[in-house]
């Protein structure tokens, strides 16, 4: 909570509770709580709205939990929070948040209610000199729902982690590999013939067919994908997809073609329960193959990227592609990380805009006069 300079003079208003700077005309919320004098300012210098922000501010005042507000460590604060949280997250996003909260701990040693917002400004000034910008931007966020869960619970007021900003995050340049490239990885993978090598394969390929991230399709089930009306469904399994939606997406033929030469191998009948890909991470078996192939090192993720940019070749609109990976935004994102693709594309194909009225016609095109077509 923000403490008002020395020199502040507040003047009492015929509103209970409500004082008005006389330097600057800001209304002031004043409360006793307990033994302890709550000064809050009500951000504004028009009467009718400060008082009813006084009304609210005044009920946050009477749900703060004096007592547990003045014992609660923040250490002790931190590890509740997680506790609330866990269960709804994915192990890497879950071990994501614990990382964090054992990273912020150390520095906010003591009670919730002792971090101000000069401390927490303090804080980011030592921790974006350390780390990648990626990382105190993860640590700030986790601070900011640590201390949301703190209002919540009726601990704090305000949040004073709310005072300080993102880093910019340099973009990551993202490699895309060619559809030789992609056949010389598969090819590499597919190499020496074993069990584990065509597993390897064909979850690669799977990505790169469907466009599932690698928490989708290692998910990815025989009764989610319906031959019949050519399309398959993304759930994510017992977790769910990144935001919590399934999404139906068409059955691309060369994810069909993928999925009936997988279906003919198998030895038994095959349930609805059973998932199609049964390892959960082909990254060293790509490393491999990219190291003999000659390759740059792609990734899982790499295989995503290289079903945006066919999509995007193919001239497929923005949205329906974003609707096709599970983003929300109506295909912002996917213009914001492959819009360079299309140009790319764009510029590519313009090459193919050859006729010129001045130009030569080839040898082997036959012209028509208007009086040959009568």
């Amino acid at each position: 909570m923000k403490t008002m300079p020395k020199s502040q003079v507040l003047q009492k208003t015929n509103i209970s509770c409500l004082y008005r700077s006389v330097a600057s005309g800001v209304f002031y919320g004043i409360f006793k709580r307990g033994q302890r004098q709550v000064k809050k300012s009500l951000k504004t210098t028009d009467k009718e709205l400060a008082r009813r922000r006084l009304e609210d501010v005044r009920q946050k005042v009477i749900r703060l939990n004096t007592k547990e507000g003045r014992n609660a460590a923040f250490a002790d604060f931190a590890d509740r929070w997680l506790g609330t949280i866990g269960g709804r997250l994915k192990p890497s996003s879950k071990l994501r948040r614990e990382t964090a909260v054992g990273q912020i701990k150390p520095y906010f040693v003591g009670t919730v209610r002792n971090i101000t917002e000069s401390r927490v400004k303090d804080w980011a000034a030592w921790r974006t000199v350390g780390v990648a910008a990626r990382t105190f931007n993860i640590e700030r966020e986790t601070l900011i729902q640590i201390l949301d869960y703190a209002i919540a619970e009726g601990i704090i007021l305000e949040n004073p982690g709310r005072a300080i900003r993102r880093q910019k995050q340099p973009k990551a340049k993202i490699i895309i590999p060619s559809r030789d490239q992609f056949c010389a990885m598969i090819t590499a993978m597919r190499q020496p013939v074993t069990r584990d090598a065509a597993a390897s394969a064909d979850l690669t390929e799977g990505i790169a067919y469907s466009g599932m991230r690698l928490g989708e399709i290692t998910e990815f089930q025989w009764g989610d994908v319906n031959f019949d009306l050519k399309n398959f469904t993304v759930t994510g399994g017992e977790l769910g997809t990144k935001n919590h939606e399934a999404r139906t997406v068409p059955l691309f033929p060369a994810l069909e073609r993928l999925l009936v030469a997988m279906r003919e191998q198998l030895p038994a009948p095959l349930q609805p329960g059973d998932k199609v890909f049964q390892i959960g991470n082909a990254r060293k078996a790509i490393a491999t193959a990219c190291r003999h192939a000659n390759l740059p090192q792609y990734t899982n993720h790499t295989c995503r990227h290289f079903f945006c940019s066919n999509a995007i070749e193919a001239g497929i609109d923005f949205k329906v592609i974003a609707g096709w990976l599970g983003h929300k935004d109506g295909g912002v994102l996917v213009a914001k990380t492959y819009g360079h693709l299309r140009d790319e594309h764009s510029t590519a194909m313009a090459k193919r805009m050859t006729f010129d009225a001045t130009a030569t016609e080839p040898e082997n095109v036959v012209t028509f006069s208007r009086a040959d077509q009568k």
